[in-house]
């Protein structure tokens, strides 16, 4: 890890307008379940479904991951200060391995501290531990996916939004075979292996989900690392 690199990566995360975008969700979680439970408070198999797997494994994760998956290295590609990283002599593999430090640690500091609320308020404070976990997990997988999009298309949050939508949550609720590529499914599933509850409903094994989320993780990495030593200093690929 580049800690410059680190620095500047930060800096511009939090200098742009879309970084606001990350608070509204995780309000929305912790004040839907503090309602809820304020509401109902014996009746949490009821209301803590919707909110921790619907809402929080559906949207506040994979959303706030692609959001900063994708603004990493993205919006430096797309107003051309890319050439200034690349024109210093710092290996492809540092640049890549320090921007998915950044943006994973940065989406799990967003998820994990509400999920971790909601899961204490619904259960108690092992559940909200496991997902937290989870929440870790799917931040590292869906930051590698995320930050090789910036790499390979114009279009990474387009793109990303179909694989949250469309295969995660369309497909995945219609075909079985499809949750076994999913990474929200991987989250639920590690989240389940450290407290089992019956609020969450994991649909695949957990060394799937293990193997799964290394693969994920490392196989987008790699690609990233391959993607980003194809550009040339105009922010080309050759």
């Amino acid at each position: 890890m580049n800690l410059t690199i680190a620095r500047i990566t930060t800096r511009a995360l939090v200098g742009r307008r879309r970084f606001l975008l990350l608070f509204p969700l995780p309000l929305l979680v912790v004040g839907l379940t503090l309602l809820a439970h304020g509401l109902k408070p014996q009746d949490a198999d009821t209301w803590a479904p919707p909110i921790v797997e619907g809402l929080g494994f559906g949207v506040l994760l994979p959303v706030t991951a692609l959001i900063v998956g994708t603004g990493v290295l993205g919006a430096e590609i797309e107003d051309g200060t890319i050439v200034h990283i690349l024109a210093k002599p710092l290996a492809r593999r540092w640049i890549i391995l320090t921007k998915l430090v950044i943006a994973t640690a940065v989406t799990a500091s967003v998820t994990v501290i509400p999920m971790y609320l909601a899961g204490t308020v619904a259960r108690s404070g092992r559940f909200g531990l496991g997902l937290a976990v989870g929440c870790a997990v799917g931040a590292l997988g869906y930051a590698a996916v995320f930050l090789l999009l910036s790499l390979v298309t114009r279009r990474p949050v387009l793109l990303g939004l179909l694989y949250v939508l469309l295969w995660e949550g369309l497909l995945g609720n219609l075909l079985a075979g499809t949750r076994d590529l999913s990474i929200h499914q991987y989250a639920v599933t590690v989240t389940n292996q450290i407290a089992p509850s019956d609020l969450l409903h994991s649909h695949v094994g957990f060394p799937l989900a293990v193997v799964m989320s290394v693969v994920y993780v490392f196989g987008g990495t790699y690609l990233a690392i391959q993607r980003l030593r194809s550009f040339t200093l105009t922010g080309e690929t050759s």
